[in-house]
């Protein structure tokens, strides 16, 4: 099966759907955007199988930066229901992707719900299910069979997108226990890896075996995310060794997987201070070929539970502007407890403003025209107008309703004292 790096590759190009659909949205010449899929500096998540069924996005620079939206159950709590809620509000409320990270026994019931009902692109982190398949058994059971067949299986369900930590190598994590990090491994995925190869005292098998994973996501066209195992959890942790050895072997693995032509993209921090973001993105894009980079955040401090939503729009909003291509939403719940539907909705929003602000900074027309657009229907007291172009309608309905519109048609705030009521006066 021809992957979408294969067509690039050759003289159907021109004529490929997924390529007119995305450069087309995007407003980027069609053959800069087949030169990028070339490189791999582009991605198209789509397995073969949901080509009429997801929304086409494309990832990458110069591209509108897109936002992923994780929900999952997990032991302790949730179940279907409460995921189904929240998978309906992040396609609501304008998530470009969604990852299911479920884990626990109710894992494959959730996976196949979202897989069913999502019209965005589904990641998974396959290991966690693999985990859940040898329940009862220590992480050290797990065996390279166990974790193949759960990429194949869920490849052939019709997830999208994986993460897979490659990355995670057993001499930095053992040289992690004589030299270790105020954080530690704070990647579910990572500490998963990190503890199997210690038990066992043998490579990570996704690493050790790569190339028979990257058969199997050709099979399906499956976009491959190399997870961030040793990402920082702390910002004393930014910008170590650890994280910066991963990130080197990312790169060799995405120069690999773009040659074999799947489609690869990096995940990246994690914790990092605004002081350090603009040299990690710029590390990123050396060591890794100019791959489209996947941020967690970044979280800007460490201080504010309840509040991690706006830490990682901070960080996301300048990260955006450096390079980054694809953040990962944040909740308020982060480092507290499971997110509910409302935790997903003000994590999305909050992250969606990053990513539009990263927009703008870097000149993308479509976010400019739109803030052009807001800004004037702001002006002409065009209450319809702006709700409908702003990030979240429904709370500026719900605001307008709430606090009212003076008669004479300006809000609550200024009243007769509006400067723009004053100035359109005497045009």
């Amino acid at each position: 099966m021809a992957t979408l790096i294969d067509i690039a590759r050759s003289n159907e190009a021109n004529q490929n759907e997924i390529i007119e659909k995305v450069s087309s949205f995007e407003e980027i010449d069609k053959n800069i955007f087949i030169e990028k899929i070339k490189k791999g500096e582009y991605v198209v998540p789509l397995n073969i199988k949901n080509k009429n069924k997801r929304k086409i996005i494309g990832i990458g620079d110069g591209l509108t930066t897109k936002v992923n939206v994780n929900i999952g159950a997990s032991p302790k709590l949730s179940g279907l229901e409460l995921e189904r809620k929240k998978l309906h509000s992040a396609i609501k409320y304008g998530a470009d992707a969604v990852m299911d990270l479920s884990i626990g026994n109710k894992a494959s019931e959730v996976r196949k719900m979202v897989i069913e009902e999502s019209t965005v692109p589904v990641g998974t982190v396959p290991i966690y299910e693999a985990l859940n398949n040898v329940k009862g058994k220590g992480v050290e059971y797990l065996t390279k069979e166990n974790l193949f067949d759960t990429v194949e299986k869920q490849g052939e369900e019709g997830v999208d997108f994986v993460t897979i930590h490659a990355g995670v190598l057993f001499e930095d994590v053992y040289k992690m226990k004589s030299n270790p990090r105020l954080a530690g491994i704070v990647s579910r995925g990572g500490a998963i890896t990190a503890e199997w190869m210690l038990k066992n005292k043998k490579e990570n098998p996704f690493f050790e075996y790569f190339d028979d994973l990257l058969k199997i996501l050709k099979k399906y066209d499956m976009a491959l995310s190399l997870g961030d195992g040793m990402r920082p959890g702390a910002i004393k942790d930014a910008t170590d060794y650890y994280q910066i050895e991963e990130l080197k072997i990312l790169g060799k693995l995405f120069k690999k997987a773009n040659e074999f032509g799947v489609q690869t993209m990096i995940e990246g921090p994690g914790h990092i201070p605004l002081n350090q973001i603009e040299k990690n993105i710029k590390l990123e894009k050396e060591y890794c070929y100019n791959a489209p980079f996947y941020v967690l955040g970044p979280l800007v401090t460490d201080i504010a539970p309840g509040y991690d939503h706006i830490t990682a729009a901070i960080g996301g909003a300048l990260a955006g502007y450096y390079g980054a291509n694809f953040l990962c939403f944040v909740t308020p719940a982060e480092h507290l407890h499971l997110p509910d539907e409302k935790d997903t909705i003000d994590g999305l929003i909050a992250t969606k403003i990053a990513a539009n602000a990263s927009d703008i900074a870097k000149g993308n027309k479509k976010a400019i025209k739109r803030a052009e657009e807001i800004s004037l229907a702001r002006k002409n007291f065009d209450w319809e107008k702006q709700k409908a172009l702003s990030i979240n309608p429904d709370e500026v309905e719900r605001r307008l309703k709430l606090k009212g519109v003076a008669e004479d048609g300006v809000c609550t705030m200024c009243g007769e004292f509006c400067s723009m009521k004053r100035m359109n006066s005497l045009n």
